[in-house]
């Protein structure tokens, strides 16, 4: 009888309960056979090996000083352990075995998986250097890409053997693409250890060659299954130039070093990223010599700081993620894949709210602070606070949540109250992508510029503060004061950290980022308040001998220091509302004078408008100030009679300070909104003949900048750029000048209002947040030249 029709003869019960049953049923069997197996391989084994004896249980529990690995090991003798059925020779020292507990039956103890210790490198003593070798891979049909190679060879050699090994230069078309670029080379000719540096140097063609086979070569050894997607880690790092010809191919959307980005990318990819310099792309009929120049020279720094162990640096994520106006996402366009660091860089980005000492009155340890009520009148005095000890304290002491809060955002603070940090257009501006709107109106090269404070401190807490209101407040100065000189070779150093920290982004164009190197300008606008520094003119002062420009932003509150400051560059202040409701409600200012001091502070402008270039600031918040103020603003510029006013629309941080002051979102204007504002205001101001005009604008920063025709009107066209050279020579002679002495050139076509162009320069590439180019809009504008749309 068949087996199913066995099966079909059993009572309906019982097949019922086979099906329930059936699949304990089997492992249970499984798990006895497992047991015997385990049972006859381990009887068997004991037949065969012969167990080295151990010490007893009451020998170990009689004599404590004598552990058992002392009775168990000598110097020159070996020990015979068991390894499943086999028997292995270990030299001694062997790991420590324990004794059987007393409860346990006793007997030889069996013991596997015994590994040889390995020594450390502190144990081994010193350690043979590791040296570095630079290879430079180059391709070339012509032959000028080789001369190239070989000529950056020969200035590559280190002054002494110290540092890096003389260059080796490889050609693409006669390498085997395996040895080198699956994973790195895996010995040297001289047999020590050695860490290998390339340098690639590559033409660009629009026609099949080897080179494209080698980037075919670096895309599939990435996306290879069987090879690790990051192969090349074991590089110390690797820097790509180009070579192009802009007259075939003008912009490096129409094709200039394409190949050598292409092979950027993915060589960043398979070294996880260890881009050590910036990519270097030069023109073959102008400044490729220049180009190449640089980035040798980047290159060799680097190399140098690989031979002192400092690595390649901290790398993008030192550099901040405070959310401020339009901040750019960094994220590497190679890396969408990486899940693990994208939802570690949201994680970061959830800022701990810190508490506003003003408004809480104690420190993070519970001591009460000092609380200024000057300003109360004679009777508020007597609700003063002082702390127990009338020695000065610390600004942003390091153990504070303020401090905790400030790095977070990506500031470096220096010393006790000042700070650092590179805005979101000095990343933007090394990568190609547009600088800020100082560049269309002023001609300040956002790479070029420091932001900076020697003052975190403010005395207004603005409902539109990109700070977060985490930095302090205070209306007079409360605390211990540093030394200006410390400042300024602290901001210095700190600006060029965060620099460097960009070398390994990718975009960062080489010679962008030497330039950066040498900080030309610097905006004192980054937090709190600049000129409640008792020393700003001493800092001042120290800028200006370097040559470094100074653009001072002030906000009103302040008029004693502002009528003794120094010569600056441009003078700014902070204009947020045409009355004193208003002003309350978005700035909402400490002093009880808030007011007076505000009209006080216009009065001085217009005394020191023809000693220092003064800006007025007006930050338009929907629902706030916007609302038919445009009358209201035209007094003011009527009192004050500024050279500039620059018109911006409120950028919305997203905070729960700023949530809690009623701004949100529909407080943001847009930019069409922002024009009109500027239309009438123009309109009023020459109503009351006074002849100002629009100059400029730069859509992207949702910015306008109105300014005196009187004075920077000449020949038909505005004049707001400025001539630094100028403005440091008139200086430096000690003699009187004033804005109208270092006027500059006429403000680029580009930037005009009305151009067509938003402000924005053609020769930069505009993408959205995500890193992508953005679509082409064109229009005819004068001259039939083609420009593109902001």
């Amino acid at each position: 009888m068949s087996t199913a029709a066995s099966v079909l003869d059993l009572p309906h019960e019982l097949l019922v309960l086979w099906h329930e049953h059936r699949v304990y049923v089997l492992i249970a069997l499984a798990a006895v056979a497992t047991v015997v197996r385990v049972l006859v391989a381990y009887r068997s084994g004991r037949s065969k090996a012969s167990a080295t004896p151990l010490a007893s249980p009451k020998q170990n529990a009689t004599d404590d000083k004598k552990p058992i690995l002392e009775l168990l090991q000598k110097d020159s003798e070996k020990v015979e352990l068991r390894d499943a059925d086999h028997l292995v020779d270990v030299a001694a020292p062997v790991v420590p075995i324990r004794a059987p507990s007393p409860k346990t039956k006793a007997g030889p103890k069996r013991v596997a998986g015994v590994k040889k210790r390995t020594k450390s490198a502190k144990e081994d003593g010193p350690q043979t250097p590791q040296q570095i070798q630079p290879l430079i891979f180059f391709y070339s049909i012509a032959g000028g890409t080789e001369s190239y190679a070989e000529k950056l060879a020969e200035q590559m050699v280190s002054p002494d053997d110290k540092d890096y090994l003389k260059p080796q230069v490889h050609d693409l078309a006669d390498t085997d693409l395996d040895e080198f670029f699956i994973s790195p080379p895996k010995a040297h000719s001289s047999g020590l250890p050695t860490k290998y540096f390339y340098l690639i140097l590559l033409p660009t063609y629009n026609i099949d060659t080897e080179l494209s086979n080698f980037i075919d070569h670096l895309q599939e050894t990435h996306n290879d299954f069987r090879i690790d997607t990051a192969s090349l880690t074991g590089l110390l790092g690797y820097s790509v130039f180009g070579f192009g010809d802009k007259e075939g191919w003008p912009s490096e959307e129409e094709g200039f070093c394409e190949q050598a980005k292409v092979v950027d990318k993915w060589m960043a990819k398979l070294t996880a990223r260890k881009r050590a310099f910036p990519l270097g792309m030069g023109d073959v009929k102008s400044d490729a010599v220049e180009r190449l120049d640089e980035w040798r020279t980047g290159c060799i720094d680097v190399l140098k700081d690989l031979a002192a162990g400092n690595g390649l640096g901290e790398g993008v994520p030192g550099s901040g993620n405070a959310v401020e106006s339009d901040e750019e996402d960094l994220e590497d366009d190679e890396d969408e894949s990486s899940d693990d660091s994208t939802a570690e860089k949201k994680k970061k980005k959830k800022q701990d709210d810190a508490a506003d000492l003003e408004d809480l009155g104690k420190s993070a340890s519970g001591e009460v602070l000092a609380v200024d009520f000057t300003n109360f009148g004679k009777k508020s005095s007597k609700i003063t606070k002082t702390p127990a000890s009338t020695e000065p304290k610390e600004m942003v002491p390091k153990t504070s949540p303020t401090y905790t809060s400030l790095t977070k955002q990506g500031y470096q603070i220096v010393g006790s109250h000042s700070g650092v940090k590179i805005c979101r257009w000095t990343k933007s501006a090394l990568r190609g992508r547009g600088s800020c709107y100082k560049y269309s109106f002023y001609g300040i090269r956002s790479h070029l510029c420091m932001e900076t404070t020697p003052s975190l401190s403010c005395s207004n807490k603005c409902v539109f503060c990109w700070r977060h209101g985490t930095n302090p407040v205070g209306t007079t100065w409360r605390w211990k004061v540093d030394r200006p000189e410390m400042i300024f070779d602290g901001v210095k150093a700190g600006h060029y950290k965060k620099i460097k920290m960009m070398k390994g982004v990718p975009g960062v164009r080489a010679e962008r980022f030497a330039e950066a190197m040498r900080i030309r300008h610097c905006a004192l606008s980054l937090v709190g308040e600049p000129i409640f520094y008792p020393y700003i003119n001493e800092f001042l002062r120290m800028l200006h001998a370097e040559r470094i420009s100074s653009f001072l932003v002030c906000n009103a509150q302040h008029p004693d220091q502002l009528a003794t400051l120094d010569h600056v560059t441009q003078l700014y202040v902070s204009i947020d509302a045409s009355n004193k409701e208003s002003l309350r409600k978005i700035d909402r200012p400490l002093h009880r004078d808030f007011w007076e001091r505000f009209q006080r502070c216009l009065e001085i402008l217009r005394e020191k408008r023809f000693i220092q270039r003064t800006v007025f600031r007006l930050t338009l918040v929907k629902g706030f100030n916007i609302d038919e103020e445009a009358c209201g603003y035209a007094d003011l510029v009527e009192k004050a009679l500024p050279g500039f006013v620059e018109v911006k629309g409120v950028t919305y941080c997203g905070t729960s300070t700023s949530s809690s002051a009623g701004l949100s979102m529909s407080n943001v204007p847009f930019y069409e909104e922002v024009c009109t504002f500027v239309e009438a205001l123009v309109r009023e101001l020459n109503k009351r003949e006074l002849d100002y005009g629009i100059a400029a604008e730069h859509a992207h920063s949702c910015c306008i900048l109105i300014a005196d025709k009187t004075r920077f009107y000449k020949n038909g066209r505005y004049h707001t750029l400025i001539d630094y050279e100028s403005f440091f020579n008139h200086l430096e002679s000690g003699e009187e000048f004033g804005p109208d002495d270092y006027i500059g050139e006429a403000t680029p076509e580009w930037a005009v209002w009305g151009s067509g162009n938003g402000g924005f320069n053609p020769e930069d590439e505009r993408v959205d947040r995500k890193g992508r180019k953005k679509e082409d809009e064109r229009v005819k504008v004068s001259g039939g030249r083609i420009v593109e749309l902001s």
